[in-house]
């Protein structure tokens, strides 16, 4: 489970499975919880009349975490256009789309599926979550791993609502900038739609196997967000996704390369630029600063505190 929800949380952004099935089981943030000030990574990269910022963002986050200030909002407020990895992914369009993908009419039962030994805790994780089962017994497994990995963190106090992207698409709207996605939330469906079915059983039945210790794992995630280490946050992502070295490709490094190569597109315009993707896109071995590299685009950390 912490591999799901890692990659939801720092590498796709779409939560449309969960929210649909679970916005209403979300746990209130305490009145009483502190305030964390947080101080997460960014980084520019600059030529004579081109200046792009790289912020890594947490697609869900508790809303006792101040993050939108300083350097980060002054980058923010400096562009002119913000580039996020979808936008509109609310969209009832967009989400009758996934919705469809995400159905298996004609398969057996998914809890048919799951192999030997993997049924009967399936089907307690389900109902620790307070899922009926029976409602997802025609949907492809990558669809129940996210929608499942996503529910703890509702539960445990993390919000959308409260997440980094929207916090920063719903002041770019406000202010008038433009505003681009550099993917549509059909690429991002079909990212885990066209995975063979076999592993995205694996990616399931793997997913139960962490569930006990999923708020744990991202509690320790989000505060090494929080801290400004990336080098810590590679450690984690990598650790989540050893395993799934398919995963990985397409999720991450096919991923950085192609936005590394928008961005350096973009360098041939003037103005500034600010890009918010999942943090685990830029950080790690084959993170977008890695192939920027490989295109002599140097990415510089912009000290935030």
């Amino acid at each position: 489970m912490k591999k799901l929800i890692l990659t939801a949380l720092l590498t796709a952004s779409f939560l449309a499975p969960a929210q649909l099935f679970a916005k209403a089981k979300a746990k209130p943030a305490a009145a009483s919880a502190p305030k964390i000030e947080a101080a997460p990574a960014l980084w520019v990269v600059k030529d004579k009349d081109t200046t792009i910022y790289l912020f890594g963002t947490i697609h869900a986050l508790r809303p006792n975490i101040s993050w939108f200030k300083g350097p980060i909002k002054k980058a923010f407020d400096a562009s002119s256009e913000t580039v996020f990895e979808l936008i509109d992914d609310e969209d009832p369009a967009a989400i009758k789309a996934m919705m469809e993908l995400a159905v298996d009419p004609d398969g057996p039962a998914l809890s048919e599926k799951l192999g030997a030994g993997n049924k009967e805790p399936y089907l307690k994780m389900m109902s620790d979550l307070g899922i009926p089962y029976q409602g997802f017994e025609k949907f492809e497994p990558w669809f129940v791993s996210i929608t499942a990995s996503v529910l703890p963190l509702l539960k445990a106090g993390y919000d959308p609502a409260s997440g980094v992207d929207k916090v920063l698409e719903t002041a770019a709207a406000k202010a008038g900038k433009k505003l681009v996605g550099l993917e549509t939330m059909k690429e991002q469906i079909g990212f885990f739609d066209t995975m063979p079915e076999a592993e995205q059983i694996a990616m399931l039945n793997e997913g139960v196997k962490e569930l006990p210790n999923a708020v744990t794992s991202i509690d320790q995630m989000v505060d090494t967000w929080v801290k400004g280490r990336p080098d810590l946050l590679a450690v984690e992502m990598n650790k989540g996704l050893a395993k799934t070295p398919g995963l990985e490709k397409l999720l991450l490094t096919d991923r950085n390369e192609r936005w590394a190569k928008w961005i350096d597109d973009r360098m041939d315009a003037p103005g500034t630029v600010f890009i918010a993707v999942g943090a685990g896109h830029l950080a790690g071995t084959n993170s977008v600063q890695t192939f920027l590299d490989g295109r002599k685009l140097s990415a510089k950390r912009v000290k935030v505190k």
